[in-house]
């Protein structure tokens, strides 16, 4: 599969959960799939760098599931959602010099799954009866296995 079409999967992921990219792009890294040495995003491949991101990724989920918690499409959340996609499409895209290809596919994929999610997870709920919760959940799974199967692909 190209580089592109992944820099867009790994962008799609961002836009569902923001920090699910990041912490599977770190865990990437870690295991030496995604060589990101000596370049500056060689932090994500640091010995705490997976823990730390999987922590903050999984209390993103949690997070998800709460009542206050505002809309992926309010300004803050929308551009947290382009900054990782585009942070982690950068990642993907370094190793095989492809930068400007990281940024772009990465926030393309970042819009398209923050929209394109908020979409489908709404006519779902009203589909099933109105119940949030099970969404969520299955958005989270979907979130995670995607993130996983495109990082993977670099191994």
């Amino acid at each position: 599969m190209s580089i592109p079409v992944l820099v867009f999967l790994i962008g799609v992921v961002a836009g569902l959960r923001a920090l699910t990219p990041l912490a599977a792009v770190s865990w990437a890294a870690s295991l030496g799939w995604l060589h990101l040495e000596n370049t500056w995003l060689a932090f994500l491949g640091y010995a705490a760098a997976p823990y730390i991101l999987t922590a903050l990724a999984l209390a993103e989920l949690v997070n998800d599931k709460l009542p206050k918690t505002p809309s992926r499409k309010a300004p803050p959340s929308f551009a947290v959602r382009l900054i990782t996609g585009a942070l982690s499409g950068t990642a993907l895209g370094l190793p095989s010099q492809s930068l400007v290809t990281g940024i772009v596919c990465g926030l393309i994929g970042a819009v398209s799954g923050t929209l394109g999610g908020y979409e489908l997870r709404t006519r779902l709920v009203k589909v099933t009866g109105g119940n949030d919760l099970p969404i969520a959940l299955l958005e989270d799974v979907i979130a995670i296995a995607l993130a996983a199967w495109t990082v993977w692909r670099f191994s």
